[in-house]
């Protein structure tokens, strides 16, 4: 008999959507297990952890009204259209042709568990935190489910208490999110807990995505730290543990990701951005960690997936192991300066990149300039300088991230693109 579990957010139609699921499915003859409100990487943990597909009701940091699936096979694997939604894409067209008859011989079981606390003792288990120095932590849930898993793993309320002083901000559970969107990939979105860490001198601030998946970092001055540094210094934790081992990075990551994973005795990996490519490539390498500059983390020890709630564990393990303040430590792991993605709607994306390419890399370019189009156009300058230009899959935008040595260079190097870019 085959089997799912099945978790939900805090939206207000996740549970509904969830249930409806769970029906369907069991009426196919699956036998259900319904694990409730979770984040995504606890749906993962279930799904691994049992060894059965998994299905989470959530659309992540995306406005109230939204909603979604985000599906993985058995232990927490990757579904893809060469590995289930292809088959799901025809089957559903099947059903609404009336062309399917098949039908269950009998209905499924669904039943009901509690995986809150083995999902925080299997996150304790990872990462030891019981040893390091007090630190005063503020959590933005963004009244998101990191509100319900953050207690549960980093407070008291289901394990012994850590050497951590939390102080919450919005954890009520809303999925109308009615303090500010749960994105924290947006600046306006972290002001509160910038303010926040201020306020209270706290060590560290970290804010969650809505299905808390992604986690970013703010240091005791309230400045945002690159998510491409929290992936160079997990990295370095990750090889710590397994030597030797291939690190994933996505190619709009910082140039000192691949340089400190090599310095550390690691094999770096560059990928396109996505999701699924990182987990392609962490399955295909057997990687022992994944960081995209988007704030998601993909560790080998959590089935490959990725977890927000691990890579903030692992940022308090290494802050509260040693004496700096965390804007001195993070500056290790910050070599270069980052212009941040810069979007220009386009009538003709394809078109605009061939012009970005020959105005970037043809006649009059430096010497030396090299090109290669894993994802769109990355142009790489001898001064360690580069310029990714990427189409976006949904919409007619172009997206641009540029890096440089220093601030002049990079608004140099911005600048050029942009001026191709938005030339009329």
């Amino acid at each position: 008999m085959p089997s799912i579990v099945i978790a939900h957010d805090m939206r207000p139609s996740s549970p509904d959507l969830s249930a409806a699921f769970a029906d369907g499915a069991a009426a196919e003859g699956a036998d259900v297990i319904l694990a409730g409100l979770g984040s995504t990487d606890m749906a993962y943990f279930a799904a691994g952890s049992l060894n059965m597909p998994g299905a989470m009701f959530t659309a992540s940091h995306n406005p109230a009204k939204y909603n979604g699936i985000k599906m993985c096979r058995a232990g927490a694997l990757p579904v893809g259209l060469e590995t289930g939604l292809g088959d799901i894409r025809d089957l559903a067209q099947a059903i609404l042709d009336g062309t399917d008859a098949a039908r269950a011989d009998a209905r499924g079981t669904v039943s009901e568990r509690d995986l809150l606390r083995p999902y925080a003792e299997c996150l304790r288990g990872l990462v030891d935190l019981s040893g390091i120095r007090r630190l005063a932590v503020v959590v933005d849930a963004g009244n998101g489910m990191a509100g319900y898993t953050v207690p549960a793993v980093l407070g008291d309320e289901k394990l012994p208490a850590l050497p951590l002083g939390i102080t919450p901000l919005y954890f009520e559970l809303d999925g109308t999110f009615p303090n500010h969107e749960a994105n924290p990939l947006e600046p306006a979105n972290i002001v509160d807990l910038q303010a926040a860490v201020v306020e209270h001198g706290a060590d560290i601030g970290l804010a969650f995505d809505g299905d808390a998946d992604r986690c970013f970092v703010v240091d005791e001055l309230g400045q945002p730290v690159s998510p491409s540094a929290v992936t160079a210094l997990v990295a370095t934790r990750e090889l710590a543990k397994h030597p030797g081992a291939t690190i994933i990075h996505n190619l709009i990551t910082s140039s000192a990701v691949p340089e400190i994973v090599t310095e550390n005795g690691g094999q770096p990996v560059r990928t396109r951005v996505g999701h699924s490519f990182i987990k392609a490539e962490m399955a295909r390498t057997g990687a022992a960690f994944g960081g995209e500059h988007s704030a998601h983390y993909y560790f080998k020890d959590f089935w490959g997936a990725d977890t927000g709630m691990l890579a903030a564990m692992h940022m308090l393990a290494a802050l509260g192991g040693q004496p700096l303040p965390l804007s001195e430590f993070a500056a290790r792991f910050e070599r270069y300066v980052a212009s941040g993605e810069i979007n220009t709607t386009v009538a003709d994306p394809a078109g605009k990149l061939a012009e970005a390419e020959a105005a970037l890399t043809g006649p009059g370019a430096p010497a030396g300039v090299q090109a290669d189009h894993l994802d769109g156009l990355t142009v790489r300058y001898p001064d360690g300088g580069w310029i990714n230009v990427r189409p976006s899959n949904t919409e007619p935008l172009l997206r641009l991230n540029v890096e440089a040595p220093d601030a002049d260079r990079m608004a140099q190097l911005r600048d050029a693109a942009l001026q191709v870019i938005r030339a009329r």
